[in-house]
């Protein structure tokens, strides 16, 4: 079983589940600032390694009115503030290779995250490997855990074996997704760590008309079926005021209700584990 190292832990199926968590969207600095710490302080009292995340753009929405971001540049500033006040490792992710290369060229990113809709982009793949960085593949919606192999395959051609791959649901007809299990124990099969995301599995895409719903009244109970089977972390987008995000706001969790949520992943997590 294949681990991989950041900062001062080692992310792998068989050690405690690490958290991935964030606001879907960069909306500010302030605001992003203010996330960042809320989650660390929360992660600190329950004693669990935490990755933050967020996203500078958001090129998949559903709408042409939709919410962008602040953009690469603007966003690089504000990850480089906060690793500089709480010292965590940075995920974001990526929608080209000319955005891989720029991040490659900074230590300031520690994880680059393939949108599910394009991890079967073989330049895509091939850029984000060449940037040496840990590689954060998300199954498409679309796709077989039987089908990441190939994707793997593609990581390796760049001698990148720093790969981390997540299951985010898959479609279950229109505007629905649903959770199988059975995914994770078969991708735990490619040796990589697996990550599941507990808050893009419960999105229902173009739900909305204009913009993508969601049920983020089940991302507990999703989240503790995932950590039954074991899985290596937990990948959460968090926000302050949910219902009134520029992006995802129907699938994020309320961060008031996430240290609770963390402390009976905890639980489980040791059981399953032992």
């Amino acid at each position: 079983m294949k681990k991989v190292k950041i900062n001062n832990f080692e992310i792998s199926n068989s050690n405690p589940f690490c958290l991935i968590a964030g606001p879907c969207l960069i909306e500010s600095r302030d605001h992003t600032m203010k996330m960042a710490e809320l989650i660390y302080e929360i992660c600190q009292e329950t004693r669990i390694n935490f990755i933050f995340k967020s996203s500078f753009d958001k090129a998949n929405r559903t709408s042409i009115q939709s919410t962008r971001g602040v953009g690469l540049f603007k966003a690089l500033e504000i990850f480089n503030e906060i690793k500089s006040n709480i010292n965590c490792p940075i995920l974001t992710d990526i929608h080209n290779e000319t955005q891989c290369n720029e991040i490659s060229g900074s230590d300031i990113v520690d994880i680059i995250q393939i949108p599910a809709f394009l991890c079967r982009q073989t330049d895509l793949l091939i850029a984000a490997g060449k940037s040496k960085k840990i590689i954060n593949v998300k199954k498409g919606q679309f796709l077989s855990p039987h089908d990441m192999p190939n994707i793997i395959e593609k990581i390796h051609t760049t001698n990148n074996h720093q790969i981390l791959l997540t299951e985010r649901g898959t479609s279950f007809g229109y505007n629905n997704l649903v959770s199988d299990f059975r995914s994770i124990e078969i991708m735990k099969g490619f040796e990589y760590p697996v990550i599941f995301d507990a808050t893009h599995s419960v999105q229902e895409p173009g739900g909305l008309g204009m913009k993508s719903g969601g049920k983020r009244e089940y991302i507990p109970v999703l989240s503790k079926a995932a950590i039954a089977v074991g899985v290596a972390g937990i990948f959460i987008e968090t926000h302050d005021d949910p219902d009134n995000a520029p992006s995802d706001g129907p699938n994020m969790l309320n961060v008031k209700d996430l240290k609770s949520l963390i402390l009976k992943l905890i639980e489980l997590d040791n059981v399953s584990k032992s």
